[in-house]
């Protein structure tokens, strides 16, 4: 599901980063607010990496400064005081936490009676931002009760259901890309904000196709960007693992530590599945591929497990491959996101998977529940 109801992103939080680009500095006030704030939280992207930054509230005022290499959004929240009795004040998302994008420059934040109540000045890429926050809203209405019931078929373990609504967000999720972001890149290619909605549209599996076209007319200075370099690298990955392409090759250690290569499959229909025991979306998701392996294990199709797990947490995975019924190979380098053949497929995003024909080449991907058993019937004989 692209939308993120069951999709687990590629998120680091690493500290540490080196500052480099331009300084900014960031001005809040603080109007009106019910509670007492004490502290305020910055987080952006420096770098390949995630600063964390924090300051005292001061008579309604804070402030932050660093450097950044190009504009990037950034995320604040508030932490107050606590009551009269002591009591920690619990942290409400809709109320405490702002996006805001921030460039090089004097920036002037104003929360008025809520914290997440905020006018921006001096960074004309958060105006673009916010426009195109306000374009989304109207998908995100059509969206919202879809995942309420979706998290209602999820309790309930009613995968059908599930899988049905998958597709209605999916569709609504595509079309707010199309409509909202692609658009914005198509009209405003030389816009600080262009190379965000770009990720934006391209979304965790890129369709090259789609993408390289946009990608290549951005301006000179958004493809300067070192943010530019990295995506135009994931656009090269997302080349190679397109539909049509033939998988690239990879060895990795099974349970008993022994070296399985995708090539040793060569022969059948393959498909390599991206999970880890930690990945609640991919144990729910199990049940459909141990389902459609069982059936048809025995006429001309395989699968491949490629974990995610955690370093030290071999014991984790195997008990999923024991817990979730999963009798086909399994291969891990317990090396979490920094897994090897994840970074080779880029893969940001799990549960996710690639169909193979008997020579290796890659017919479809990302195909669960129905349309896999349907996808592989249509195939296997």
């Amino acid at each position: 599901m692209k939308h993120g109801i069951v999709w687990f992103l590629l998120l680091p939080l690493l500290a540490g980063a080196q500052e480099s680009g331009k300084s900014f500095r960031l001005n809040g006030k603080l109007i009106n607010l019910k509670m007492q704030p004490e502290w305020v939280f910055l987080q952006y992207q420096a770098g390949d990496d995630w600063k964390t930054d924090s300051t005292t509230v001061k008579e309604g005022k804070y402030q932050f400064t660093g450097k950044i290499a190009e504009p990037v959004l950034a995320r604040i929240r508030v932490k107050y005081k606590p009551d009269e009795k002591g009591i920690k004040v619990p942290l409400v998302s809709g109320r405490d936490m702002a996006a805001v994008f921030i460039q090089p420059g004097k920036i002037s934040i104003t929360s008025v009676d809520s914290f997440s109540h905020i006018t921006v000045k001096g960074a004309a890429v958060h105006n673009e931002y916010a426009k195109l926050q306000e374009q989304e809203k109207p998908f995100e209405e059509r969206m919202k009760p879809l995942v309420e019931k979706y998290r209602e078929y999820a309790k309930a373990k009613d995968l059908e259901n599930q899988n049905k609504l998958e597709d209605e967000i999916d569709a609504i999720d595509q079309e707010k890309n199309e409509k909202v972001y692609g658009e914005f890149v198509k009209a405003n290619p030389s816009s600080p904000l262009a190379l965000y909605a770009l990720k934006q549209y391209a979304g965790w599996d890129i369709n090259a196709d789609k993408v390289e076209p946009l990608f290549n007319a951005l301006s000179p200075a958004n493809r300067s960007y070192p943010s530019a370099a990295a995506f135009g690298e994931s656009l090269e990955t997302a080349k190679k693992t397109g539909i049509g392409k033939m998988a690239p090759e990879f060895t990795q250690n099974d349970t008993l530590d022994k070296p399985v290569s995708l090539s040793s499959l060569r022969g059948r229909y393959v498909l390599i599945d991206f999970w880890a025991s930690w990945c609640g979306p991919c144990r729910a998701e199990n049940p459909n591929v141990v389902k459609v392996f069982n059936k048809y294990k025995d006429r001309n199709f395989g699968v491949i497990g490629v974990s995610l797990d955690r370093p030290g947490q071999k014991e984790k995975w195997m008990k999923a491959i024991h817990d979730d019924k999963l009798e086909w190979t399994q291969v891990s380098d317990l090396k979490f996101w920094d897994n090897a053949v994840a970074k080779q497929y880029g893969i940001r995003a799990i549960p996710q998977n690639l169909l193979l024909d008997p020579e290796g080449r890659i017919i479809a991907k990302n195909i669960r529940g129905e349309e896999l058993e349907k996808k592989i019937s249509e195939l296997v004989r």
